[in-house]
């Protein structure tokens, strides 16, 4: 049994909580506890990085959400001792990456150009969070604007650390989402995937992370990076605690255009052994020559202890009762090219909103005309890497080039999910590791554009083709760096997802 309540399931806590063996009040204080002996100083700002910090975590981003998270624990147990059903996450503390809006809280994007923005309304997935009786302790760092993959790029300081190893990157861009789980200071978080960006800070943190199919959970509140791209998604300790988050987030809004109709399952019950069982029998689970054997995608020789986990995670699924069968995704190796283009074709739409004019950073600079205004105002808000964007997007889909770079892109997307249904028309679903390396040193490859979208090589493929896929914890590397293994599965296919992960999980306990 763990020693504190912070080491529990949100599974464990929910049915503790209901049936009173503790109070959603001892839960939330010994969340509080947990976060003030591990996460330091909150980025901000006015904070300078800290070299020399090498224990604390920097998850959030400040302030976080202690007191009105005391209010809602009492009122979860004043329900439960009338009587009253609590909702089916009652008293689960969590937290969400600072991308997503919650009514009346700051929502920066860790970009100082939303500094001072308050959010008039909540997200659609932090809404139904609350109404299910989750806890909000605070929103979490990331990189500004989603752009990166180590969560360095944050304007507010200090940056967010790896619980495995403080002087190792978390991933990126949902870094702050993935360390708090990891380290204890919420039970689940919330997270946006739009290359990689659930799955790969899941990875490097050693927790289990989804990205649905695109449009199986509303985009409603959350600030876009690439529309087209961008899934919302859990973090979570264990499958079956992504399977009751996705119970909760899942389903049609009517708010967002995109999101689908299709009929959510009860995730959690079919994760029973009986139900698993039944579905490893006979599964076969595609194994995609070129994740293994490109050496652009992933080096034999850096890569060598992560090839060996996946391959021991295969030798696991045929001794479960599943087929391992080769299949090929010929256009694997152009899918960060075409991400590189057609998410600053989108980025750079989307910033165009934030101008000085209708929310967000505005600058005191005296200016003589209104472009003089957006051009400071711009300069002072946004950081480094959505500069470069903004101008490469402009760039890209400009007259003479839209032709040769973004519509060719467009078309390599469709290549790429073509190549997905072909697969899954001899296969259930695929198999491979999350990402080429684990976890990388603080400052190892921040600055540099190209590496750093490399990381999302093995991930961002399963979001050109909106599919849905789950990375879940499968060894350590001989560095002792937590290894993802990654699923990918058809449409709305999560409740297989969810069953193979779990499958795997019970036999690594």
């Amino acid at each position: 049994m763990p020693d504190a309540l912070w080491q529990y399931s949100a599974t464990d806590l929910r049915e503790m909580i209901q049936s009173r063996q503790v109070s959603a009040v001892e839960v939330c204080e010994d969340l509080i506890n947990r976060i003030e002996s591990v996460e330091g100083r909150s980025g901000g700002l006015v904070q300078q990085e800290d070299e020399t910090d090498t224990r604390h975590i920097h998850a959030f981003i400040h302030p976080l959400s202690l007191e009105s998270a005391r209010k809602k624990a009492d009122s979860i147990d004043e329900k439960i001792s009338r009587g009253d059903d609590p909702g089916i996450l009652a008293g689960i503390p969590f937290a969400v990456k600072d991308i997503f809006c919650v009514k009346d809280t700051r929502t920066t994007a860790a970009s100082s150009i939303l500094k001072n923005y308050v959010s008039p309304y909540h997200s659609t997935v932090v809404e139904r969070i609350l109404a299910a009786g989750g806890i909000l302790l605070g929103k979490t760092n990331l990189d500004e604007f989603v752009y990166g993959s180590s969560t360095e790029s944050s304007a507010f300081k200090p940056v967010t650390r790896n619980p495995v190893d403080p002087s190792r990157v978390p991933g990126g861009s949902s870094g702050g989402s993935a360390a708090a789980v990891a380290a204890g200071e919420a039970v689940l978080s919330l997270g946006s995937d739009t290359a990689g960006s659930i799955r790969q800070p899941a990875a490097f943190c050693g927790v289990v992370g989804l990205k649905p199919t695109y449009g199986r959970v509303s985009r409603w509140g959350l600030i876009a990076m690439a529309a087209s791209l961008d899934c919302v998604g859990p973090l979570t300790r264990n499958v079956k605690d992504c399977a009751l988050v996705l119970q909760v987030i899942a389903g049609q809004d009517s708010k967002d255009w995109t999101s689908v109709t299709e009929p959510v399952p009860s995730y959690p019950d079919l994760l029973s052994d009986a139900a698993v069982h039944h579905t490893l029998k006979g599964l076969k689970i595609g194994w995609p020559t070129e994740y293994f054997e490109d050496p652009e995608l992933i080096n034999p020789d850096e890569s060598a202890d992560i090839l060996r986990a996946i391959e021991r995670a295969a030798d696991l699924y045929k001794s479960l009762g599943a087929e391992i069968v080769p299949v090929s995704l010929p256009h694997t190796s152009y899918a960060i090219p075409a991400y590189f283009v057609i998410s600053r074709v989108e980025l750079a739409s989307d910033l165009h909103r934030f101008d000085g004019v209708k929310y967000g950073h505005r600058t005191n600079q005296s200016v003589d005309d209104l472009y003089e205004m957006y051009e400071a105002t711009r300069t002072e808000g946004f950081g480094v890497q959505p500069k470069q964007r903004v101008l490469m997007g402009m760039h890209v889909s400009s007259a003479g080039y839209a032709d040769q770079l973004y519509d060719r892109a467009l078309r390599l997307r469709a290549l790429i999910r073509q190549d997905f249904h072909r697969a899954f028309e001899k296969v259930d679903l695929i198999m491979a590791a999350t990402t080429p390396t684990t976890a990388f040193p603080l400052g190892g490859i921040f600055g540099d554009t190209v590496q750093m979208q490399n990381a999302d090589r093995l991930t961002v493929p399963a979001n050109h083709a909106g599919v849905p896929a789950i990375s879940l914890p499968c060894g350590l590397d001989s560095s002792g760096l937590p290894i993802g293994l990654q699923l990918i599965g058809p449409d709305f296919r999560e409740d297989l997802l969810l069953q193979v992960a779990y499958a795997f999980e019970k036999e690594n306990n």
